[in-house]
């Protein structure tokens, strides 16, 4: 890790975080926690709070490598990545296609099926208003098709509350996912390079893993590497990794998973920039891999360099 820190001293490195999404406050939470780790290894380092979907920031910062801790639009989305690579900067993280498949929940969704990945089944609806409702079963889960950290999802139990649940996913989104509840344990598997890390297992006290669940609620338990057995964590582990590899992501991911009673996971979804913070999921998998949370830092910013599934402007200063 030496000389791969002593390398990345050749860079004006820049932290980009923050954003104008509905996750403005998590983006910083995981920008500030990655700058001050890198701070520490007395690397050439800024944080860069974005406010505006733009590269004005360059005129102050000129980076010539980005760390993207943006969480949500313009972060998650492809667009600063296509920003990026037009200014030829090295960045973290998947590329614009990925970036931009990944945050789509129902494209996702049918590239997943395309290639035989469980997933939940789903309906799309565009506005509370136009519910068929002989199609859905209950309990089912309601969320924004392009929203991250749970932000307007609901778990709905029955019928009577399905219109009130799409309403409240309408305010992110303009259209809605409407995907079976799968009954059992969730789970999530971070990816690093091309290794899935330990899976960790959340279980939140009022059953359903919210944004409060994720963030505020203090009775949220979270487990490395929960009892499994063998197999099962070598199904999950692999699953999770074909989900990353066939939306064409790279350098980092978290997949989380929901498995039912009869031990078959489902894939739910692929972050692309997963959450950063000291209650955040990715840390939590690689420290249980033995990998610090500083180690975990410069392993994604190093990610930058190496050659991935999606050609960027990138370049290879040894780092296997």
């Amino acid at each position: 890790m030496k000389t791969i820190i002593e390398k990345l001293k050749n860079y004006n490195i820049g932290v980009l975080s923050g954003g104008c999404s509905s996750e403005r406050d998590v983006s910083l939470k995981s920008g500030n926690a990655v700058f001050n780790a890198l701070s520490k290894l007395g690397l050439n380092v800024v944080f860069i709070d974005i406010k505006e979907e733009s590269m004005s920031f360059l005129e102050k910062f000129p980076i010539n490598l980005a760390f993207i801790a943006l969480h949500g639009a313009f972060g998650e989305d492809g667009k600063i990545q296509s920003l990026l690579e037009e200014k030829k900067i090295l960045y973290t993280g998947s590329g614009p296609e990925a970036s931009h498949l990944a945050m789509d929940k129902i494209e996702s969704k049918i590239k997943f099926r395309e290639n035989n990945i469980n997933t939940p089944g789903w309906n799309v609806v565009e506005s509370s208003k136009n519910i068929s409702f002989n199609k859905i079963k209950y309990p089912c889960v309601v969320k924004p098709h392009r929203e991250g950290s749970s932000v307007g999802l609901s778990v709905v139990k029955s019928k009577e509350y399905l219109k009130s649940a799409v309403a409240k996913a309408e305010e992110c989104s303009e259209n809605i996912l409407i995907e079976d509840y799968i009954d059992g344990r969730e789970l999530t598997v971070g990816i690093l390079g091309r290794e899935a890390l330990p899976i960790v297992e959340i279980i939140a006290a009022g059953g359903v893993y919210d944004f409060n669940a994720k963030y505020a609620a203090r009775d949220t338990e979270y487990i490395p590497c929960p009892s499994l057995g063998d197999d099962v964590t070598f199904k999950i582990q692999e699953l999770a990794k074909k989900a990353h590899l066939v939306l064409g992501c790279e350098g980092v991911s978290r997949v989380d998973i929901r498995l039912n009673s009869d031990n078959e996971p489902f894939v739910l979804e692929v972050n692309t920039i997963p959450g950063l913070t000291e209650r955040s999921l990715l840390p939590m998998s690689a420290k249980a891999r033995g990998i610090d949370f500083t180690e975990l830092c410069v392993r994604i910013l190093a990610s930058a360099f190496n050659p991935g599934l999606i050609e960027k402007p990138r370049q290879n200063i040894g780092i296997h």
